[in-house]
């Protein structure tokens, strides 16, 4: 019969191994010249990737949370569109929306607006913009704020229905406006569930961001891409970019962890 388990917390053997892998690393980048240049060739590409993520993961978290509230909506047409808007674009890959935004969107927003302005356009009021004035930054930027906004929508709407219903009516009954209890009853619990599941898809959004090298943006990939093309070391290149992405994601799901633990045992008290 196996005895039971002590109460207390498990070494994380996992994140031991992982630790000493990185100081292997480390010390490779220190001591071995190629690891030291191609480091040297690739960092400005960590600042590019946290960058592009962060402007579009925020951008992704605010189209989110209107899509969730019209997911929500007592107005039909509002959640059919809503609906729509998320069952098409979970659908579609994230590289392929990459494309579209950067080869079909801009180039068509362009035309509208040059269109649909032409006269203020004419008469100075308003600038005429070309395709060329949106940088490949810009647009992947702008593909993965719709790619993960679909994502984010659902996250909100699992939390914004978590809440329970007699808190809402309990709030109207009060004489607070539907708004008002929205912003003061409803957002501030919803945020509290939603923050881990938020935690996790920022971690994934920074492995996504890996395909705008598809699109030639100077990120870590990219520059990694380049330099390997160039050296010939591919192995020691992807060892370090491969490297450097899971500092970056394996940190920040650490953070998360620690945010997770941190609200349950607020909540147990």
């Amino acid at each position: 019969m196996t005895p039971p388990r002590k109460p207390g917390r498990e070494i994380p053997y996992w994140l031991l191994a992982i630790a000493l892998l990185g100081v292997l690393f480390l010390w490779l980048i220190v001591s071995n010249g190629d690891y030291a240049n191609i480091f040297a060739a690739v960092r400005q590409g960590v600042f590019v990737t946290l960058w592009v993520t962060a402007v579009a993961f925020a951008l992704a978290t605010a189209l989110g949370l209107l899509i969730a509230m019209a997911r929500t909506s007592r107005h039909r047409v509002l959640r059919e569109v809503a609906t729509f808007y998320v069952e098409v674009v979970r659908g579609v890959p994230i590289l392929v929306l990459l494309f579209y935004m950067a080869f079909v969107g801009a180039p068509q927003l362009v035309a509208a607006w040059n269109f649909v302005l032409a006269k203020p356009i004419e008469w100075g009021v308003v600038p005429a913009f070309a395709v060329r004035d949106f940088s490949m930054s810009a647009r992947a930027i702008a593909a993965l704020m719709i790619g993960y906004s679909a994502f984010l929508a659902e996250i909100f709407r699992a939390g914004i229905e978590a809440v329970p219903k007699g808190q809402v009516e309990a709030s109207l009954s009060l004489g607070m406006s539907r708004m008002q209890t929205f912003r003061l009853v409803t957002l501030p619990q919803a945020t509290r569930t939603v923050l881990p599941p938020l935690g996790n898809d920022f971690v994934s959004m920074i492995k996504d961001s890996a395909l705008v090298s598809a699109l030639g943006v100077q990120d870590l990939t990219q520059l990694g891409k380049v330099y390997s093309s160039s050296t010939f070391l591919f192995f020691e290149t992807y060892n370090v970019v491969a490297f450097l992405y899971l500092v970056m994601t394996i940190s920040l799901s650490l953070l998360v962890r620690g945010l997770e633990r941190r609200m349950r045992k607020s909540e147990e008290r």
